[in-house]
């Protein structure tokens, strides 16, 4: 920014004059007089007597205080209180407003001196603003003036006793001197608050004083003398400040400022307002401006300034004058004001004619103004409006310079744009410092591209995501990339316009461009870019961009003819290049980097970067005049290192040579040979006819001597067909043997697009797997002492080639064979696959819960002894409910046993092994993976009857075993089927055991069993054989698991087991048992209708029988009892009849009626209907109402009948009502009526000799709904 004058960029802030703090004169020290001799010691001076007064020393302080509060800079977004304040004398006068003083009769139509209205102006008389005006107001005409003096204080006079009075004649000449003084202090205020107030500046007195007169009473009279004496303001006018500590004093000066900041916005609003008077008098909206004659360029005109350049003036102004109050938003509605009216100016040669003075002062205007604009933005953080205003700044001026003569072609063009950015870095870089940030410019979401409704965006928004990088704000360094590119062009216009001006007229500015040293300015600013580019780029960065700013200072370098240090730079890039294949990018550096070499002379430098740069040659014609140049380096130098090889690494750069290995199969087997050709070509666009290549090196993987190709120069015949040429070496040989192969004569000379196909053949008796290939290749130059060492890495070329697998077939005509696999370059060799025969043996199906065996056949029909180890996985299965695992030796797995070892098997010998599949729950398939590895070993290395040999699988075997291994799956499908069917029938019976009473304590207890709710239930059990081979069942068990809510009571089972089994079942055959369950409700399974676990499960053991009549592995199947239900009686009668009765003989019958609702009574009644053809006298109730039941008890009524008749005899009927609901006249209990007749629910009558509700249960585990028998009417046999 030194471009520039500072005062048209600094921030502007209020200006406060500082008067009355000069420094007391330091005491002079006088010099002896008395003479020193030789021999006599000096005395040294007396120390000066330390200075008592503290007003020196407050003074001092004072002056730092106030002089660091603000220190003027160009970068201050800041908005405080704060002023900048300049140290001035007490006799300071301001510039004259006007040049004729205030009491002439001129005066009211008089101009400033810097108006261009006036004559002896340096603006006269059509100047726009000048620097100086700036400078008045921040440097010559403050907004506030304080004035500090010292307050008159009488010398203390001590008395001699405390006691004694005051002296009247010493207070009264003491105040009388203090009057004084106070008068004379008031004449020197009131003289400088007259010229403060000409010019409406807040004139502030800071009166000096003792503490001790801080106390005096007279004080505040004193001071209201002075103020009104001297006439100033009644606010903030007068202060009085005593010796205070520096602390105290930086707080003095915010408080001083704070107090007189609305004084100073106030000084500059009135500014502003006279001028928007003067800018409102002499605007135009359009101009009627006449043009002069033309003149020539140069020659100044006497033309008054114009209406827009007015405008411009008091635009300007006004937003000086706002920039002062702190209104940001003012400040840069002025200045776009201004700069708009400028561009008008500038769009018109006549109102601005180029290369004038005023031209080129309306240019630094012009960028000031917008460096303004800029700033301002960038205070608001609006990164992209800043950024659009500068480049628009530049693009128009760009314009306006073709237009004005000055355009691309010339220096001052590239002078001008080089400091725009750089004025721009400069910018960014002191607001990085302070508080500036800089966007991310991170890309938007992709999922921004579709709308919520989930279709697509069209294409023009979806290429609104991305960013123009002009339209993007970037850190510093890219800005002064950008200037050190625009001053390398202005060097490349001056240098080309050097040679034009010499002996002709110069260009405008040509002989102060010969004083500017262009490459330590590219050097500066080129240092600066890559400082902030380091310091602003992401860890992740590659650091790209950097690395070619370095380029670009190297090149300077170069410029500046400082070669040691330029090649520093080449070496430090050109690692990076290479790695990341920048070929473009170095293809330059490389040529830079040689010219430096040569210009050190450094021969062994120059022959390594021009074999590099023949590898990157564009063209024949290229590569031939490199290869010239290392020729001659080579025939008129030695190297330094004389009898050692030079070696020159192309492994990162491109190579000399394409090459390219092809192997004819993929996969050979141990010493069977593998054929190869190896072709070493050079592209069409290069030539290496001329380069003394001596000998090529070809080097294998470990194990083989390398192959080396002699240069011969081809014979007459040869040289008919050289396109193609074809060496044949044969086998490759190995290392252990003793003979070296000899080296192989070959032509070495390559010209365009010729190809030399090297074919061989290689063997491998390593046992396992080998891969065999091309580690390098070295290709050797010798020249007059020079050996030249150039290592290349196998299937590598140039960008213009294409490597495609091809064979060489035939010579004549040259013909190939393309290889359609991807990796050529290598062979695997393998070991001869394992001979071994698998037999899977097993009887399908499996049944449930049965141990399955699978034999494992291995024979080993192989002439190597075989170590075998079987890994068995169990897939899991999809069928539902379905468990499963293997057994296998002494492991068991429902997944994957691995390593199961069958030891060492000699050829010839078989092995067996017995696997165990055991599936269970639900039938279905079942998949097993089977995996024998085999690995060949000597033969007695494992003992085969060495059980304590630990068993190896693929994953512990030895390096050299596992390399001669081999694998063999297979899997198996079994299928599984149920071996037993199990079928349930329930019955239920309802309890003829009574109900307990409600008030009986014992039902609380935990071992209190009552099944007169519940019941009981006759479990009949039917299994049935389904296996397809029958079974032989051993046992049949119930193991009970009584639980609180049933429990088993009896069972078959526990009798007659013995005596059942063990027997053979063939398919169909059934068997069965019976079990009786006793069931204990609860209220909350009566109500929720649960269902109740059955107490136990059915344990069958049995075996299958196999085909040649034995039995298999004892298995075990287990049945769980069904779930029971609940009978859902709520009101229910049960009536007791015995099953025969004697003639003529009584024969008792009851009834019980019982009440198993939750939480409602019964109202009962009961009547017996006694037909007249009845066979029965009866005695007992006929007609009555039983007492109300309440929930969860019961009534029982017994009649005696008396049989009359033989035979089976009908009871006579009894009918039950629940009369709950019904209306009841009011009668005795159980007093016998026949003119009852009452309507209500039937209760229904339950024969317990025929309760028997049955329900059938096919799966175990599974309830069923109980279906009631349909019961006639109840008769009893009567016997004579």
């Amino acid at each position: 920014m030194n471009s520039y004058p500072a005062e048209l960029l600094v921030q502007l802030v209020p200006v406060m004059f500082v008067a009355g703090l000069d420094l007391p004169p330091e005491p002079s020290i006088p010099a002896p007089s008395t003479p020193q001799t030789p021999g006599q010691t000096q005395t040294p001076p007396p120390a000066p007597a330390k200075t008592q007064d503290p007003f020196a020393s407050l003074i001092a302080r004072l002056r730092d205080a106030l002089q660091s509060q603000r220190k003027v800079a160009i970068w201050a977004p800041e908005r405080t209180r704060a002023f900048q304040m300049i140290l001035v004398g007490k006799d300071v006068r301001f510039p004259p407003r006007k040049l004729v003083p205030p009491e002439d009769t001129a005066y009211a139509s008089a101009h400033s001196p810097l108006s261009p209205l006036t004559p002896s102006s340096p603006l006269y008389p059509d100047g726009l603003i000048a620097p100086i005006w700036i400078r008045k107001h921040t440097a010559l005409v403050p907004s506030v003036f304080v004035l500090f003096l010292r307050l008159f204080e009488a010398p203390a006079v001590h008395a001699r006793s405390p006691l004694d009075p005051p002296d009247p004649e010493h207070e009264r000449d003491k105040t009388e001197e203090e009057r004084r003084r106070d008068n004379d202090l008031s004449t020197e205020v009131a003289a400088r608050k007259k010229t403060t107030n000409e010019r409406g500046i807040k004139l502030t007195v800071v009166l000096l004083a003792t503490r001790r007169m801080l106390d005096d009473p007279s004080l505040d009279s004193r001071l209201t003398f002075i103020r009104k004496q001297s006439g100033l303001d009644s606010r903030a006018a007068l202060f009085v400040l005593s010796p205070v500590s520096t602390s105290e004093l930086h707080d003095f000066a915010r408080s001083l400022q704070d107090a007189l900041y609305e004084t100073a916005l106030e000084y500059y609003t009135s500014h502003s307002k006279r001028v928007r008077r003067k800018r409102n008098r002499h605007s135009q909206s359009v101009s009627s401006y006449n043009p002069p004659p033309l003149v020539s360029m140069g020659i100044v005109s006497t033309r008054p300034l114009r209406p827009e350049g007015w405008t411009v003036r008091y635009e300007y102004k006004m937003a000086c004058f706002a920039e002062f109050r702190g209104e940001d938003e003012v400040a840069l509605k002025h200045y776009q004001d201004a700069y708009t009216t400028l561009m008008i100016m500038f769009g018109s040669t006549a109102i601005l004619p180029p290369r004038t003075k005023r031209w080129a002062e309306a240019k630094v205007l012009a960028d000031a103004i917008n460096v303004k604009i800029t700033k301002l933005y960038l205070y608001n953080q609006e990164h992209s409006l800043a950024l659009s205003h500068h480049n628009s700044h530049m693009r128009r001026f760009a314009d306006f310079s073709r237009g004005w003569g000055i355009g691309e072609e010339t220096f001052e063009y590239w002078s001008w744009m080089a400091r725009q950015h750089r004025v721009l870095a400069e910018l960014l870089e002191q607001g990085s410092n302070s508080s500036l940030t800089f966007p991310t410019n991170s890309p938007s979401s992709l999922t921004a591209s579709v709308t919520s409704s989930g279709t697509p965006v069209e294409l023009d928004a979806v290429r609104a995501f991305g960013l123009n990088p002009n339209h993007a704000l970037q850190h510093p360094g890219h800005y002064y990339y950008m200037a050190a590119r625009c001053t390398e062009a202005r060097r490349e216009r001056f240098l080309a316009n050097e040679g034009i001006s010499q002996g002709t007229s110069a260009a405008p500015g040509y002989a102060n461009e010969k004083k500017v040293d262009h490459l330590a300015l590219i050097l500066e600013l080129y240092t600066k870019s890559y400082e902030l580019f380091k310091k602003h780029s992401s860890t992740t960065s590659q650091g790209r961009l950097t690395l070619w700013i370095v380029y670009r200072i190297a090149h300077t370098y170069y410029e500046s003819e400082k070669f040691d240090v330029a090649i520093r730079f080449f070496e430090r890039i050109a690692k990076t290049y290479r790695r990341e294949k920048w070929k473009h990018m170095l293809r330059p550096l490389l040529s830079t980097w040689y010219a430096c070499a040569q210009k050190l002379g450094d021969v062994e430098l120059m022959a390594t970067l021009l074999v590099e740069m023949i590898g990157y040659a564009q063209d024949v014609d290229e590569s031939r005049t490199l290869q010239e140049d290392l020729l001659a380096i080579l025939k008129s130098s030695v190297p330094v290192s004389a009898g050692k090889p030079f070696v020159v690494d192309l492994k990162e750069s491109d190579p000399l040579l394409d090459t390219t290995l092809v192997f004819w199969t993929p996969e050979v087997r141990v010493n069977e040979e593998a054929g190869f050709q190896l072709s070493l070509a050079t592209p069409t666009n290069m030539d290496l006819s001329a380069l003394p290549i001596d000998t090529v090196t070809i080097t294998f993987s470990d194990g083989y001597y390398p192959v080396v190709l002699q240069h011969s120069p081809p014979t007459d015949v040869q040289v008919a067909d050289t396109v193609v040429r074809l060496v044949k070496v044969g086998k490759l040989v190995p290392e252990d043997e003793d003979e070296e192969p000899e080296e192989i004569c070959a032509d070495l000379r390559w010209g365009p697009g010729e190809r030399l196909v090297v074919s061989g053949s290689i063997s491998s008796e390593a046992p396992g797997m080998l891969t065999v290939g091309v580690m390098s290749i070295t290709v050797v130059l010798a020249q007059n002492g020079w050996t030249i060492e150039m290592p290349h890495e196998p299937c590598v070329s140039h960008n213009i080639s294409t490597l495609v697998p091809r064979w060489l077939t035939s010579l004549q005509p040259i013909r190939f064979i393309q290889i359609g696999r991807n990796d050529c370059s290598s062979v695997v060799v393998r070991h001869r696959p394992h001979e071994l025969a698998v037999s899977l043996s097993h009887q399908a199906p499996a049944l449930l819960d049965e141990e399955y065996p699978i034999v494992i056949d291995i024979t080993n029909i192989d002439e190597r002894h075989l170590d075998v180890v079987v890994d068995v996985l169990l897939q899991p299965t999809e069928v539902d409910q379905a468990a499963q695992y293997i057994i296998f030796d002494d492991q068991r797995s429902s997944g994957l046993i691995k390593g199961i070892r069958l030891g060492t098997i000699a050829p010839g010998v078989s092995a067996t092994k017995t696997l165990y599949l055991v599936g269970s729950g639900a039938p279905g398939d079942r998949m097993l993976d089977i995996s024998i590895q085999s690995t060949s070993v000597q033969p007695g290395s494992t003992s085969e009857g060495d059980d304590n040999a630990e068993p190896r699988s693929s994953s512990s075997l030895s390096e050299h075993a596992a390399i001669d291994s081999c694998e063999k799956l297979q899997t198996i499908v079994i299928p599984t089927s149920g071996a037993l069917t199990v079928t349930y029938d329930v019955a239920y019976r309802r309890s003829k055991n009574a109900m307990p009473p409600l008030a009986d304590l014992s039902t609380v207890e935990d071992d209190f069993w009552d099944d007169s709710h519940g019941g009981v239930a006759v479990v009949t059990t039917r299994i049935e054989c389904s296996a397809l081979c029958g079974l032989v069942v051993e046992s049949l068990k119930l193991h009970r698991q009584d639980n609180p809510l049933a429990k088993v009571l009896d069972c078959s089972s526990d009798e007659s087991s013995d005596d059942m089994f063990p027997d053979e079942y063939l398919p169909g055959d059934e068997f069965c048992n019976v079990s009786r369950i006793s069931l204990s409700a609860r209220e909350e399974q009566v109500l929720g209708e649960e269902k109740i676990t059955g107490p136990g499960d059915y344990e069958v053991v049995w075996r299958r029988i196999l085909p040649d009549g034995g039995c298999g592995r004892r298995s075990i199947t287990r049945f769980a009892l069904p779930a029971l239900m609940i009978p859902q009686d709520e009101l229910i009668a049960l009536l007791d009849v015995p099953s025969f009765a004697k003639l003529h003989v009584s024969t008792p019958i009851h009834l019980t009626v019982r009440n198993q609702h939750s939480s409602r009574s019964a109202n009962v009644t009961v009547m017996l209907d006694l037909d007249p053809s009845d066979a029965f006298i009866v005695a007992g109730l006929r007609n009555g109402r039983l007492p109300i039941l309440l929930p969860g008890s019961e009534e029982k009524l017994s009649w005696n009948l008396i049989p009359i008749e033989c035979g089976h005899v009908k009871i006579p009927r009894i009918k039950v009502m629940d009369v709950r609901r019904a209306a009841l006249p009011s009668q005795g209990v159980g007093v016998p009526s026949t003119e009852v007749d009452v309507e209500g629910d039937g209760v229904k009558v339950v024969d317990v000799r025929a309760d028997w509700n049955t329900a059938r249960v096919q799966i175990a585990g599974d309830g069923a709904v109980a279906i009631p028998q349909q019961d006639g009417a109840s008769t009893i046999l009567v016997l004579p």
